[in-house]
């Protein structure tokens, strides 16, 4: 039977297609690597990795097979940490996934005071793309996202923190700028920017356009908000931007002008997402309960979620 080391292994060449570099992340000499694949593709009598002077490569079967080790390694990791961590509450380190279009709005708010309140915790925090950040915490490389819902997948559990509105962002001798607040019948026919697509953000806006008549711009799109917002105060169009970003970014810069629509005013969930299985999710589950009572003196703006 293939032994744990030999499928840890396996993972670290699929993720780095190098056996040297391979190596040097689990730790060992590449000699020792380098055998440990070659007695476990004996063991099995197949041929899982193709190599070559030039390049690493996994052979279909070695990819099916790496996909069940990552499973695996999850599962014996949550066996590990029902261990670890079942006598202590928010202790150790907690590997976090977040937006590239959250993370740097929501964390300052939040991560002094859960510091003060539990030291001990380490939070590791990765930022990313959606559909990376999802893959993440369903092969065990992060433990929780903090993330928009909804999320599909049944190995998925989610927990709402709070709803975050959206608002419009135009320059500021934009007809928008002289309305108090935005009516629905004021964005037809508007040229909207968004974030590439891949981005919920790209998703969100485009089902927004097609509600309000507004057109959707094809040929420019946003890598980042900070890179959404230099092109509205460059009168491409306008957008619409999450209120944390918009208290952080768009308040203070004088080209832009930031309304609030009128309500219904659109808006984004944002929640806590782990594994369904996971050995921590009482732990999780705290700590969505204590970002809520975080937010609601830190950010009195957003709607908390009890």
């Amino acid at each position: 039977m293939p032994t744990l080391q030999q499928l840890r292994y396996l993972v670290a060449i699929a993720e780095t297609l190098h056996f040297r570099r391979a190596a040097e992340f689990c730790n060992v000499t590449q000699p020792t690597l380098s055998g440990q694949i070659r007695e476990l593709e004996l063991k099995l009598g197949v041929q899982l990795i193709e190599r070559s002077r030039a390049k690493v490569l996994l052979t279909p079967l070695g990819k099916e097979v790496v996909a069940r080790a990552r499973i695996v390694l999850r599962d014996v990791k949550d066996i590990v940490d029902i261990t670890k961590h079942g006598q202590s509450i928010l202790g150790g380190t907690i590997r976090m996934g977040i937006l590239h279009s959250l993370g740097p709005y929501f964390l300052p708010h939040v991560l002094p005071d859960l510091h003060k309140a539990h030291p001990d915790l380490k939070l590791y925090v990765r930022e990313g793309m959606p559909q990376a950040l999802i893959e993440g915490v369903d092969d065990g490389h992060l433990d929780m996202l903090i993330f928009p819902l909804p999320v599909t997948g049944a190995d998925l559990l989610s927990e709402r923190l709070f709803r975050e509105p959206l608002w419009v962002v135009a320059r500021h001798d934009h007809a928008l700028a002289s309305c108090e607040a935005v009516e629905r019948a004021h964005l037809k026919g508007e040229t909207v920017l968004a974030l590439e697509q891949g981005h919920r953000l790209h998703e969100q806006v485009r089902d927004l356009c097609d509600q309000f008549g507004a057109q959707m711009s094809l040929d420019y799109d946003g890598t980042s908000l900070d890179t959404l917002r230099q092109m509205v105060g460059m009168g491409m169009g306008i957008s619409f931007f999450p209120w944390l970003y918009v208290r952080a970014q768009v308040l203070q810069d004088k080209q832009l002008a930031a309304r609030e629509m009128i309500q219904p005013a659109p808006s984004r969930m944002i929640g806590m997402v782990w594994r369904r299985h996971s050995a921590r999710k009482e732990e999780f589950q705290a700590l969505a309960t204590l970002f809520r009572r975080i937010l609601k003196v830190r950010l009195p703006e957003v709607a908390i979620i009890d």
